[in-house]
Order: structure tokens, then sequence, then C-alpha cells
């Protein structure tokens, strides 16, 4: 259990906002560099986390971290049409109890206070925070890991917010929802739906067989502004599993997810930094961000830490710093490019929903794995969707085209970045 900070404390070298994943994980790189961290959030650190976190295994043995799995799954497919595509690629789910307390164990020099921010001032030399209880903080650097809509952290307004929107059942079923051992990444048939239904926009399941009789199914919009609702996607996964003849007989748990998936990219010039949702980091294309966070940190911490031991570093330059190390010049651009595939996807209806995704998991898995995991390099990137295009049959092309008639600014910005 980490120590509650105390009305007295002095002054840290930062002070992370937020104690879920992203707060906890970018604490914990501040640690490995050695400097002094105090937190703040509303629950403690050690409080559970609801949601659960997947995972492509592979991402998680480069850092070495595939012991937080709970479920490793080697037989992964997807389906755009009536037969399975192999992946060929593991996917796990972790283990969220055990990877909190990874990170938990990591920061437990964190001094941690309760309570909820409500403004901060920049000095010279610091910042201090004000929380809602009148409590103020000090420290060198504000980190925001809050969440998607940060406590501190600035971003420009924006009028439309795609979200990608999931209602999930963990428990058990009057027979298999998948076959033994198996994950489903996406399945998009949607013979259950009417015709007209099939013109709205489209959702597709997400699916696991945890063992023991237990699994779960999720049904998911990839995303659409307005999000769509928790009850139409309920009603659209009784509907799938009542098609293939399947009950759910024992309900465990409900998942309920919601988050954004385009929202702009923060404010560079403020002196507070963001992390995680605070900081756009989610994939815009995939949804993917914990993958993220944990390869990112590090990278972050050392940029903070090294500005730290500049004479007369201010929270201005610190927090300078820091934006550059979470958003290069490559960085930036990859990030329009997956806003432009984003966009162009929104637009595409059931079928040229399913050709497209069946053409890019043709791909070599090189590309679309590092197209999942924002892995490659601007010019791969562009090498890889463009040999997609080539590929792709004409809907898909009609519609990248009309794409770029409606969407073509994002173009532009990748290559003003």
């Amino acid at each position: 259990m980490s120590e509650v900070l105390r009305q007295d404390a002095q002054s840290t070298d930062a002070l992370v906002i937020g104690a879920g994943p992203a707060g906890l994980i970018i604490a914990a790189a501040l640690c490995e560099q050695g400097l002094t961290v105090a937190g703040l959030a509303p629950e403690a650190p050690d409080a559970p986390w609801p949601n659960t976190y997947g995972i492509w295994v592979d991402e998680l043995e480069a850092l070495g971290m595939a012991h937080l799995l709970e479920h490793h799954w080697r037989n992964s497919v997807a389906y755009f049409g009536p037969e399975a595509v192999a992946l060929h690629r593991d996917y796990g789910l972790l283990d969220k109890t055990n990877f909190q307390q990874y990170l938990l164990d990591r920061t437990q020099s964190v001094l941690w206070h309760q309570g909820k921010a409500k403004q901060a001032e920049h000095l010279a030399d610091c910042s201090k925070l004000t929380t809602s209880n009148g409590t103020v903080l000090e420290a060198r650097i504000i980190v925001d890991a809050s969440g998607h809509f940060p406590a501190l952290a600035q971003r420009p307004q924006q009028d439309s917010i795609a979200y990608q929107a999931a209602y999930g059942i963990v428990g058990k079923f009057s027979k298999p929802p998948v076959e033994p051992g198996q994950f489903v990444l996406m399945d998009y048939r949607a013979e259950h739906l009417t015709a007209e239904e099939r013109q709205q926009p489209p959702t597709f399941s997400y699916e696991m067989d945890f063992g023991e009789g237990i699994h779960f199914v999720e049904e998911t919009s990839l995303a659409y502004a307005p999000a769509i609702s928790f009850e139409l996607l309920e009603k659209r996964l009784q509907r799938r599993l009542a098609a293939r003849g399947i009950e759910v007989c024992e309900v465990q748990h409900v998942e309920r997810c919601l988050f954004p998936m385009n929202l702009s990219l923060p404010d560079f010039g403020q002196a507070v930094l963001g992390f995680g949702g605070a900081a756009s980091m989610v994939h815009p294309a995939s949804g993917y961000m914990v993958g993220a966070m944990l390869r990112r940190a590090p990278d972050l911490a050392t940029a903070i830490a090294q500005t730290l031991a500049l004479p007369n570093a201010s929270p201005q330059t610190i927090a300078q710093a820091g934006w550059q190390a979470l958003w290069n010049r490559d960085r930036l651009r990859k990030h329009y490019l997956y806003l432009f595939g984003l966009e162009a996807l929104m637009n595409f209806e059931e079928p040229r929903l399913n050709h497209h995704f069946s053409t890019f998991f043709q791909m070599p898995q090189e590309n679309w794995r590092g197209f999942l995991a924002d892995g490659l390099s601007t010019p791969e990137l562009v090498q890889a969707m463009v040999g997609m295009f080539g590929k792709a049959p004409n809907d898909v092309r009609w519609g990248l085209m009309r794409a770029v008639g409606g969407n073509g600014n994002l173009l532009w910005q990748a290559l003003a970045a």
C-alpha cells in the first residue's frame, strides 16, 4: 500500500496526476530515473482497475513482461466473411491485478495524495498544484495522466469526437462461442442483421476462450461519432449469439468500454506534460494504447530527467522536452496518417469494411503488426499503405480516394509536420 502524501511534503521532481495504468506506468519510469515522485488521484493507487487490457504477446515479450499475461492464445483468427482468417500471431490478456502490482512494486517511493487537481500555477523553478480541497502540492514538473479528458493538460476544442464503444460479457454459455483455446480479434459477419440494419454503422465481436467453460464475448464499434450506444451494442451481441444458437447461462462480469479515438493533439506549448489518454496516445486506427505507453514511458522519463539536470530548468522547459520526446516529427506524421485511415474507415459500410480488413491482414505480418503497434517509420508506413492500396479491391480503393477528397487535409498535415 503506497504511503499517503503528507500535508507538509517538500517539493518533488515530478507530480503525476492519475493512478490508472498511464499514471503508474509513467510514475514507475520516473522512479527508474532516480527522481522523487509524488502522485495525486481520486482513489488509492491500489484500487482495482475495472477494464481488461488485451495486447499482442510479442509486444510484451519484447519488454520482458510476458509473465504478466493471464491468458495467452496461439490460435488467433478473424472473420471478414464465412471463413476464418488465421492471423498467425499470439494474443494475450494482461492479468490486471498482477500488472497493477508489478507497477506498484516499482513505485513504492511515490508519495500518493488522494484528491482531484483544481488548478496549477507555474513559476520559474516549479509548479504549484492546488487540489479541490485546497492542498497545495509543489513539483518541478506536473505530468497529467488522468485520462482522455484530463484534469490540467489542455488541447484545442474540436467539434466531432469519434468513440470506440464496446459491451461485453464474461460468463458461461449454452455452447462455446469460440473454438477451444481460440481468440477472435474481429468477427464482422452480419447475417443476423436485417438489410436495413446492415446499412447502419457496422460492429464486430471480440471473443476469447478463458478455459474451464468461461468465455468473453464483446460487441464493439471500431469508431463512430456520435458513439454507438451500449444498448444497441448489447442488442446486437444478443442477436449475434442467438443466430448461432447460443444462450447466456451465467453472467460473471459485464464490461462497458467507451473511449475517444481521434482527440486533438495536446497543446505542446503548455507547462503541464501529458501522458496516456491525456497526451492523445491512443492509436487512432486501432484503439491500442497500453503497449505504446510501456514502450514510450522510458524515453519520456529520460527526457524529463535530463532536462531537470540542466541549470535553471523551468516547468515550461521540462514540459517542452517531454512533449518532444512523446511527439517527434516522425510520430506526428504517422499520427495524421492514422487519423486519415480512421476517417476513411468510419465512412465504410459493412461489405467495404470487410474487404478492407481482409486485404489489411493479407499484408506481410511485419507490415500490419507495425501498423497496429505504431512500430513503422513514416516511409515504411507509407510504403505499406501504398502496397495495400495496390492489392485492395476496387470498392476499397474508391473509398480511400473519396477519403482524400474529404480528409485530404490530414495528409497535408502529415507532410507539414
